[in-house]
């Protein structure tokens, strides 16, 4: 990687599994508070396996924790509903991979859109975080019809396989498009917009 003075120099890096793992490692009293949380995310995982309700009333806390409002984190929580049955369809027709979900996903949000979720992302100076939940209440409307569309559409033409999905993905996504582009010409505004829910920066006072 480049080092301060400029040049390439080898350098030790760790993801945030193996940062984790080097954690639980370290005998120090020091380290006992993070292996204590640990221990706790990892059980209150456990109790959302046997109980998916908790994890969807933790996601509410959280959300509202950040400064969500009431009615944003409702149709968040509507979206993640919609977004986990489409899924479940594409599961039972013939789409296995991570890395396939993530394509077909963009393929739904570049023709709901218009632009790639990377675009999107970078119009609202997002970097790591997750789109959608710096997404405006249109903007997750318009996601959400255009994913619970490709649901229907799966369900009807039982596609198989990957390439097949991903027809009726942009299909699914085009019904979505081609109804935010009906409400851009009504209204003269976009529906893409560059706001987010990023913490506001403050500024040092200069006297």
């Amino acid at each position: 990687m480049v080092a301060a003075d400029g040049k390439m120099r080898f350098t030790d890096v760790a993801n945030v599994q193996q940062l984790l793992r080097l954690i639980q490692s370290i005998p120090s009293p020091k380290a006992e508070p993070f292996k204590q949380w640990l221990a706790q995310v990892g059980y209150e995982r456990m109790q959302e396996i046997e109980n998916p309700e908790l994890a969807t009333q933790r996601a509410r806390e959280l959300y509202k924790a950040k400064g969500y409002p009431d009615d944003w984190i409702e149709r968040r929580m509507r979206s993640i509903a919609i977004r986990e049955e489409l899924t479940d369809e594409w599961q039972q027709h013939g789409v296995r991979e991570q890395k396939e979900y993530s394509i077909l996903t963009a393929e739904i949000a570049k023709a709901t859109f218009g632009i790639t979720p990377s675009e999107h992302k970078a119009i609202k100076s997002l970097k790591s975080q997750n789109l959608r939940d710096h997404m405006t209440d249109l903007e997750l409307i318009f996601s959400m019809l255009g994913e619970a569309a490709t649901t229907e559409m799966v369900k009807a033409n039982h596609p198989i396989g990957f390439v097949e999905n991903t027809k009726v993905a942009r299909q699914g996504g085009k019904i979505a498009g081609d109804a935010r582009k009906e409400l851009e010409k009504k209204t003269q505004k976009k529906v893409v917009s560059a706001t987010n829910y990023l913490p506001e920066k403050k500024t040092k006072k200069i006297d």
